[in-house]
């Protein structure tokens, strides 16, 4: 049996291949998706004669696909996409990309609500200031080539996030810009003079033949303009319209355009009615310098993360063990497996994850915790990628790499918190969506009033109605705002990783605190064992360690280092109670080890006056071991205060803020961390379920609560509060419900994050404020012919201007 062979381009048909198309009521087979999309394509558009009367096969389907569409099936690379691709629970994947060609809030909403429609998408966020876009999506019902296709079929390029990549594209914008800025102003300059000779000539005269001679000079001029500068504006505009939406261009573009019909025409005729050559170049001008400061400040804004980003270098030297010794070679960061050893000199930034195997040196980790003073580092001790290695050379053993490193976390955190859209955010891009249909439809009702009123003005006043209106000042006002505060936040080791954090935080009126690891240091330091048994000291601290070991909280840690990280015993069963203790067997016995107060619930079990007496004495925190049927030791552990908490809570009660401490240590050692700082309501022995309910009923109370935790019982009490902040040394699930991290040991830090975004709630009200302000004022002036085409330019390109320089002020190094 002969194999059949494809309709459209005459190669055979593979056998797994079963595509068609009907054409012409007949269904045709396909050899490839290629050929199917092209054939369905002559079909749509009613050119299927092309098929009757074509004389030879036409060629494959796949010749005709555009290269890029081509390009994107190879970010579908399970090896590639281990560079930028990040891999959740079961199918679901994350990536960052970089969008071209977003130029108002209207193409950030198109793409988002596009890309929300494709099955398998889960979520999309896009950030203007940054134009960056976060996609998560189902990865065996929707692949990552398809999603980039889908962006590129709207009329955008998109790519996965490369800081060179993005770098270059940037730098290509802003050259671009430049050019285009650059020949508008001479032109513009040239055609001002001889629009100067025309005003002049109204009032003193000017012969008709050198009138006319002006108008056709100047449209010499105004022609490259339109053809070069300003073709963006038209090809944004015609991609918004196939679309059926309305982007800040098309208002722009019909301005231009009727501007230079209406010229075109007075000049051609040589008739008595304006031109506006002046008005289209002075206002592609303002437009275009408008958006290079945008530009240039969108920069700015996202410096700090950006910043982050180079930290991670892109070559390193890898270690092999050759039959003649330790060989050093050169390779990609991206090339590094976890296990591989690596040599960072002097200098370096750390490429990876990794552990210290050979060298002692200091790192300086400013940029990613704030911290000004380099820590000292010695083997066994970890190093975070985008460190650097000042003192000596280090060997590491590579731990983690590409996604999975702090740095990329924090990365992943920060861009979360960009491209999130607060509440201001969402109502203020809703507005701006319709914004321009408005302006449109009031722009129809202005030249119809005028034709008949006035029919020498209509044109000039409706091209000011089209030219003032500004919907992107109202977009612009939250993201710039946001995006410029969590850049400088990420200076000072305060990373914000939600959208809502900022403005939630600003409007604190509760500071909850937890005590270990959150106002001490979290290093607790065993200094004393009380056997109350036949056990020795030494039986005591191997039977704690053996239940402790299951645990990552701070007091398991100085247990653990008190007996060397040795573990002599081995505990079965072990059982976790967050926030008071464990219990666990040990050869056939039930053993627990806690508070006071869980041993009691656990065993019924009660300290004996004389036991009482002893542990009085002391204000550290206490753990007690029993089983059943005895109490067997009591440790002792002690904690330093953090330096600078006393000045925080001094600080935020001077701000009317209220302060609070809820522990689940017990009464003494509670007592004296707030009374040395200066907490007056604390409340101790409490469970995470004491603590959750502790919020709750501030909340109902109407207090928007700011919880302060580092451990995995202030979980649930950071995911209920309004804005919740882990400490960077926490859990990992402690981290993973915050709002905010502080990577810093700086508690004043703190102070910091209140102060920014409070200010940043300020900006982005005095943006909107403003906004609003400018096109309530601006558009009725313009429709009552007050203000003229080259006017109503100025006023709208300064209207963005002054939204993003007012959020620039948050920058500013404190």
């Amino acid at each position: 049996m002969s194999q059949k062979t494809c309709y459209h381009c005459g190669l055979p048909i593979p056998a797994q291949i079963d595509l068609s198309v009907t054409i012409n009521g007949k269904t045709q087979a396909m050899c490839c998706a290629g050929c199917q999309a092209v054939a369905q394509a002559i079909v749509d558009n009613g050119l299927t004669d092309f098929y009757t009367y074509r004389t030879t096969d036409s060629p494959t389907g796949q010749v005709l696909i555009p290269e890029f569409l081509q390009k994107t099936t190879v970010y579908d690379n399970p090896a590639i996409q281990k560079r930028f691709v990040r891999q959740e629970d079961g199918h679901l994947r994350e990536v960052s990309l970089i969008l071209e060609g977003i130029t108002c809030a209207a193409c950030v909403w198109l793409n988002e609500r596009h890309l929300r429609t494709l099955n398998g998408v889960i979520d999309v966020q896009v950030n203007y200031a940054t134009h960056r876009a976060r996609v998560r999506w189902n990865n065996q019902q929707i692949q990552l080539s398809s999603i980039l296709q889908a962006i590129s079929q709207i009329g955008y390029l998109a790519h996965p996030y490369d800081p060179a990549k993005q770098q270059a594209v940037l730098e290509k914008e802003r050259r671009y810009r430049l050019r285009q800025i650059g020949i508008t102003g001479v032109l513009t300059m040239q055609i001002m003079m001889f629009s100067i000779a025309l005003y002049a000539g109204m009032f003193s005269g000017i012969e008709k033949q050198y009138k006319l001679l002006f108008y056709w000079i100047n449209l010499l001029f105004t022609v490259p303009i339109l053809l070069y500068s300003a073709q963006d504006f038209f090809s944004n505009a015609w991609r918004d319209l196939k679309r059926w939406q309305a982007g800040m261009d098309v208002p722009i573009s019909l301005g231009i355009g009727l501007a230079f019909i209406g010229s075109l025409w007075t000049t051609l005729t040589g008739s008595e009615g304006h031109v506006y050559y002046d008005s289209i170049a002075m206002f592609v001008f303002f437009v275009l310098t408008a958006r290079y400061f945008e530009l240039i400040a969108r920069q700015r804004s996202a410096q700090a993360s950006e910043n982050l980003v180079h930290l991670v270098p892109t070559m390193a030297t890898r270690l092999l063990t050759m039959p003649m010794g330790m060989q050093e070679e050169l390779v990609l960061v991206a090339e590094l497996e976890i296990g591989d050893k690596i040599l960072v000199r002097p200098g370096d930034n750390i490429p990876v994850d990794g552990t210290i195997i050979i060298g002692a040196s200091t790192v300086d980790e400013s940029l990613l915790t704030g911290e000004s003073y380099p820590v000292t580092k010695i083997p066994g001790q970890t190093v975070i990628a985008g460190t650097i290695n000042i003192d000596s050379p280090l060997q590491i053993q590579v731990d983690k790499i590409g996604t999975d490193t702090v740095l990329s976390h924090i990365l992943r955190l920060l861009e979360r918190a960009q491209t999130e859209k607060p509440h201001l955010t969402q109502l203020a891009d809703r507005v701006a969506s319709w914004f321009v249909f408005g302006v449109l439809l009031l722009a129809i009702g202005v030249a119809a009033y005028w034709w008949i009123i006035d029919p020498n003005r209509w044109l000039e006043i409706t091209l000011s109605v089209l030219v003032v209106t500004c919907p992107c000042a109202l977009s612009l006002a939250t993201p710039t705002a946001i995006t410029a505060a969590t850049s400088t936040l990420t200076r000072f080791g305060l990373l914000t990783t939600r959208g809502h954090a900022l403005e939630t935080f600003a409007r604190a009126t509760h500071f909850v605190f937890d005590k270990t690891g959150t106002l001490t240091k979290g290093q607790l330091k065993l200094v004393e064992i009380h056997p109350f048994s036949h056990f020795s000291k030494s039986e005591c601290l191997a039977h704690a360690v053996a239940l402790e070991c299951h645990s990552e909280h701070p007091i398991a840690l100085a247990l653990l280092a008190a007996n060397h990280n040795v573990t002599d015993l081995l505990a079965n069963y072990a059982t976790n109670y967050p926030g008071a203790g464990l219990e666990g067997e040990i050869g056939n016995r039930l053993y627990y080890i806690g508070t006071p107060a869980f041993i009691t619930e656990k065993t019924q079990l009660t300290l004996t006056a004389t036991q009482q007496e002893i542990l009085q004495l002391t204000e550290n925190t206490i753990v007690i071991l029993a089983d059943c049927q005895e109490i067997y030791a009591a440790f002792i552990l002690e904690d330093e205060i953090r330096e600078g908490a006393r000045d925080l809570i001094t600080a935020l009660k001077q701000r009317g803020k209220k302060v609070l401490l809820l522990s689940g240590d017990q009464a003494t050692a509670v007592k004296r961390v707030a009374q040395t700082i200066g907490i007056e309501h604390y409340e101790f022995s409490m469970s995470p379920e004491n603590k959750l309910n502790k919020v709750k009923e501030l909340q109902q109370k109407a207090a928007i609560v700011a919880m302060l935790g580092d451990g995995v019982n202030d979980a649930p009490v950071l995911a209920q509060a309004q804005i919740s902040i882990a400490m960077s040394s926490g859990t990992q699930i402690a981290r993973a419900s915050a709002d905010m991290i502080l990577l810093t040991e700086q508690l004043s830090n703190i102070l910091i994050g209140l102060e920014t975004a409070q200010k940043t709630l300020n900006i982005i009200r005095q943006n909107i404020i403003w906004a609003i302000s400018y096109n309530l004022i601006a558009l009725p002036a313009a429709a009552m012919g007050w203000v003229t085409p080259w006017l109503a330019a100025i006023g709208m390109s300064l209207s963005s201007l002054v939204v993003v320089t007012n959020a620039l002020r948050l920058l500013r190094n404190k």
